[in-house]
């Protein structure tokens, strides 16, 4: 990129210096005003092409500790430049024309061949480097080359203008018609209101660059891809700014409350990706604010105050106790390594937020678990098919809605016997029953084997209880019987 930005304003510097030195010869040697107000123009030309070229290969520098945003703004005032040169052009060509139509100062003006000569050149080279830098500018988003590209395409019209005005000079002179003498200054009071339509384009362009003004309808269009994100609730602000060839998008959207961290992330990422479909390459900066949808129900907003402590509750029951009272139970999990004292502080003031935030809720009774964070060794893995029997025998008082249990397995851990096995169930059972009814096997499993210490039951339905898991196998897998 850097490569082709580079040579294409470099080839613009060279045809510039070739117009602009045939411009003011020809110019000089005629006394044409036409002639010589296009080399005027031809000659800040080369200096914005001279700046257009440094300011490239300044733009296309990394960001830096100092301008962390990169140097694409240098461009943007490149292109201010010549903005200001372009109309000090237009100031010395209305003043010039003036002093020749209505005081008639000035050298005469001589049509040659050379003059028309010099133009048709310009006309050509301005049409063969437009095309180049249009392109490049294209397909680099260089704002630039953009200036550079529509200078020299306006470059075209106000030449033929000229020459317009060498063949009513030349026909004056040659006709013997005195009025049309006066074809040259308009000639190149043309030129001048070519300068300024285009000047006033490019300052537009270039003013809204350094001002960060967003682009037309791309904040819209934002908002539009960003709320149809899932889990995207609201888009509370969107900032865009231009630097070079490189948008910035600043946005806050709000997301629910219950959302994890890694769930942001991922919305934060989907968001990115719509945005560039807005703005490509755009750099893009989201910022999640938590939100209370309006579909949030009386668990959620529990969870969401508990989450806001950082905190997990799970197995949530609320009761109605009549007369707008509400009771809540639920587990909350707690670090292993916290006292009573310290772990019943932190309940006592969660529930305090909870009643504060949802002034509903009467009362609450919190059942205190500790949080495993240490890695126990197992002393050993059995099949005990007698235990397995006396299971058996227990899931027959669950008939028909518990089918079976299978692959039992018996470990001993630190001193404690745990059981684990699968259990299958009726497919049509809601999760709430399937709950109850592995609680209330765990609680009569204990009641049959006081010897063990944990009982967790893994269900599965009807149609798949077929699928099995090896505990002996460290890396496990699912399989079929």
């Amino acid at each position: 990129m850097r490569a082709e930005k580079g040579a294409v304003a470099q080839n613009s510097v060279m045809a510039a210096v070739a117009i602009t030195l045939f411009k003011a010869i020809v110019g000089f040697s005629t006394g044409s005003l036409g002639i010589l107000s296009e080399a005027a123009h031809s000659g800040l030309d080369l200096i914005a092409a001279i700046i257009t070229m440094v300011s490239v290969r300044v733009a296309d520098k990394p960001a830096d500790a100092d301008h962390q945003y990169g140097h694409g703004k240098f461009e943007n005032f490149s292109a201010f430049l010549e903005t200001a040169l372009l109309l000090l052009t237009c100031v010395w060509i209305v003043y010039e024309a003036v002093r020749r139509l209505f005081f008639h100062r000035g050298p005469p003006v001589e049509a040659t061949l050379a003059a028309f000569m010099v133009m048709l050149f310009s006309m050509v080279t301005d049409w063969w480097r437009s095309r180049a830098l249009k392109r490049i500018a294209i397909r680099y988003d260089s704002q630039a080359l953009a200036a550079d590209a529509l200078h020299f395409s306006t470059d075209i019209w106000s030449s033929f203008a000229v020459i317009i005005g060498l063949a009513l000079v030349w026909t004056a002179n040659h006709f013997k018609i005195g009025w049309l003498h006066a074809a040259d200054p308009v000639a190149a009071l043309m030129v001048a209101a070519v300068i300024v339509y285009v000047s006033s384009r490019l300052a537009r362009q270039t003013i809204d660059a350094l001002l960060d003004a967003a682009p037309a309808g791309a904040r819209a269009n934002i908002l539009t891809v960003v709320a149809g994100v899932r889990g995207v609730l609201e888009v509370d602000r969107v900032r865009i700014r231009r630097g070079g060839n490189r948008y910035f998008v600043d946005l806050s959207i709000g997301l629910s409350r219950t959302v994890t961290f890694q769930r942001s992330e991922q919305v934060a990422a989907e968001v990115t990706e719509a945005v560039r479909q807005v703005l490509p390459e755009a750099d893009v900066v989201v910022h999640t604010a938590a939100r209370a949808p309006r579909s949030e129900n009386l668990f959620d907003r529990v969870r969401a105050v508990a989450t806001h402590s950082n905190l997990n509750v799970h197995d949530i029951s609320v009761q109605d106790l009549g007369h707008g009272q509400l009771h809540v139970e639920q587990h909350l999990e707690l670090a292993e390594n916290l006292t009573l004292k310290d772990a019943h502080d932190v309940v006592t003031q969660l529930e305090s937020e909870m009643r504060s935030g949802i002034p509903e809720i009467t009362s609450i009774l919190t059942h205190m678990e500790s949080e495993p964070a240490t890695i126990e060794s197992v002393d050993n893995v059995q099949h005990d098919l007698t235990l397995e029997r006396r299971l058996q025998k227990i899931v027959k008082e669950f008939s028909p809605e518990v089918l079976d249990v299978h692959e039992v397995r018996v470990k001993r851990v630190g001193g404690k016997m745990y059981v684990s096995c699968h259990s299958t169930m009726q497919d049509g059972l809601p999760l709430s029953r399937v709950h109850e009814l592995s609680t209330a096997m765990e609680i009569r499993f204990k009641q049959k084997a006081p010897e063990l210490f944990r009982v967790l039951i893994h269900t599965e339905p009807q149609t798949d209880n077929a699928r099995g898991f090896d505990i002996s196998d460290p890396s496990p897998q699912t399989k079929k019987e």
